[in-house]
């Protein structure tokens, strides 16, 4: 059974700095597209950036891209999330997805994911 368990979220102020993480299990994810999605109150919910777990290959939403960098720690089976220069409009629950798609869509989160995380909060103070 799938888990991917987020962790790392909390309060920070504008400009500051948050890591997330997500714990992925279950399964080998060597083919897989691992992705972060977040929304925001009264929001639909948006991408925000992928990494193909094999070949390392990233796309970002041009709303982080600079700010945020997505990695992945393959012997913890691990997928991070580094947030730099966070901004209030940041602010969301952050949700780590995993889909056996490798497909141009599914690097722009263009689709619907096959597994989900519960999601972890970030809230950035102006």
């Amino acid at each position: 059974q799938v888990q991917l368990v987020e962790s790392g979220g909390g309060p920070v102020q504008a400009g500051g700095s948050l890591r997330l993480s997500c714990a992925a299990s279950g399964r080998t994810f060597r083919n897989f597209v691992m992705g972060w999605f977040r929304q925001a109150p009264g929001k639909e919910r948006e991408f925000v950036a992928t990494i193909n777990w094999s070949g390392g290959n990233t796309y970002y939403a041009d709303s982080v891209k600079g700010r945020f960098t997505i990695s992945r720690d393959i012997a913890k089976s691990a997928v991070d999330l580094q947030m730099n220069s966070l901004k209030p409009e940041d602010t969301a629950v952050y949700y780590c997805a995993a889909d056996s798609q490798i497909t141009r869509a599914t690097m722009r989160g263009l689709v619907e994911y096959d597994y989900w995380g519960q999601g972890t909060q970030v809230t950035v103070s102006s």
